[in-house]
């Protein structure tokens, strides 16, 4: 028993990183809903491959899947360049159509074999230990293993090798056609990698949690970095880290193990949207909260410079005339106020303020630079 729970968190471990590694360029491009269109439409080609060669098995099927996420990306792009449609109404025409005819053609041709549109959906995690690799009566661990290994290799010297041109086409793709590197090949060596990680991933983890780990994750690492190295790692990370407490937590509840990693995965995410040191919202909140102080104390300091040495100034440099003045509340005042006399902008002398040296300077700078 722990030895199968151990091969199913390996399984999901192996896949998440698998997925992880091209969904980051799939967020860079604008293109994550790619994924979600690979990821049904390639069950086509595998039908289709299946009633060609009648053997679940094949790797012919997995040849049928690759070719049939590359027509998806190409028919969608086509309906794009016609100028007729969007990218998201092209994506939502062509991946239902392609995934329904599969689903019919199962239905009609298919019924008998183990080829069900549930699995393709939700995966068999659960059940991955059992369905194992045997050569030559021996026992070689789950096929998931292999064949997520493989790909995850696959993947990671795709990356390593082309890694320049991955960079170059997806941040500035007019650039990378002037030194000479194609954006169309990459796109489609891309999607083509998408599509192979796709249906490696079918049985063992459904097509539901190939779409989560291939956008969630990379969003998330988004959401912190904007540089290409530093997202990868961060993506890989974010993957392992809901792969592993998703597991642990449907284990402990006896949940749905994609379910699970999938809302971890998500709140991960949210997390990070809301607490990251970039671009979270708190940060944000923070960072509109400081500005709005620091361009408050500038505008008192203008304010109490504007009336020093004159009749009114006695009157104008009180804490009650700035709360009613500048239309702020009592709180927000002494909020601004404190932070003034912390910068050595000002001084308070009982209800009255006084600009210093520094205030001074500080409020004529503000007035010349206006």
């Amino acid at each position: 028993m722990i030895i199968e729970q151990i091969f199913i968190l390996l399984i999901a471990c192996i896949v998440s990183v698998c997925c992880a590694i091209p969904g980051v360029f799939l967020v860079l491009r604008g293109r994550a809903l790619m994924s979600d269109a690979i990821s049904h439409s390639i069950l086509l080609g595998i039908v289709l491959a299946f009633f060609v060669v009648h053997n679940l098995h094949s790797p012919l099927l997995i040849v049928g899947a690759v070719l049939m996420g590359l027509v998806t990306v190409f028919s969608t792009e086509s309906l794009v360049k016609s100028k007729k449609i969007k990218q998201d109404a092209a994506i939502g025409l062509v991946f239902p159509f392609f995934f329904s005819i599969a689903i019919l053609l199962i239905n009609q041709f298919a019924n008998q074999t183990h080829l069900d549109a549930d699995i393709v959906l939700l995966g068999e995690l659960a059940f991955s230990p059992f369905n194992t690799l045997k050569l030559a009566g021996f026992n070689l661990g789950p096929i998931a293993i292999w064949s997520s290994s493989i790909i995850l290799i696959i993947n990671l010297l795709f990356v390593c090798f082309f890694y320049k041109e991955l960079k170059l086409s997806s941040f500035d793709a007019a650039f990378a056609s002037a030194v000479g590197i194609s954006p169309l090949l990459m796109h489609y060596l891309l999607m083509g990698l998408v599509s192979l990680t796709a249906v490696g991933a079918f049985e063992a983890v459904g097509s539901i949690l190939v779409i989560a780990f291939m956008i969630v994750p990379p969003a998330s690492a988004y959401l912190i970095t904007k540089k290409l190295s530093h997202m990868l790692y961060f993506s890989v990370f974010f993957a392992l880290v809901s792969a592993i407490l998703g597991y642990s937590f449907a284990n402990s509840l006896d949940l749905s193990i994609s379910g699970s990693i999938v809302c971890i995965s998500g709140f991960l995410f949210f997390l990070v949207f809301l607490f990251s040191p970039s671009c979270g919202l708190v940060f944000l909140s923070q960072k509109h909260k400081k500005k709005q102080l620091h361009f408050s104390a500038k505008l008192l300091c203008i304010h109490l410079l504007s009336h020093e040495k004159t009749e009114q100034e006695a009157q104008e440099n009180s804490i009650e005339n700035c709360i009613s003045h500048m239309k702020w509340s009592s709180s927000f005042t002494q909020k601004v106020i404190s932070w003034s006399i912390s910068q050595g902008f000002l001084s308070q002398n009982n209800h009255l303020l006084h600009l210093s040296n520094l205030g001074r300077e500080q409020a004529k700078f503000n007035l010349e630079s206006r």
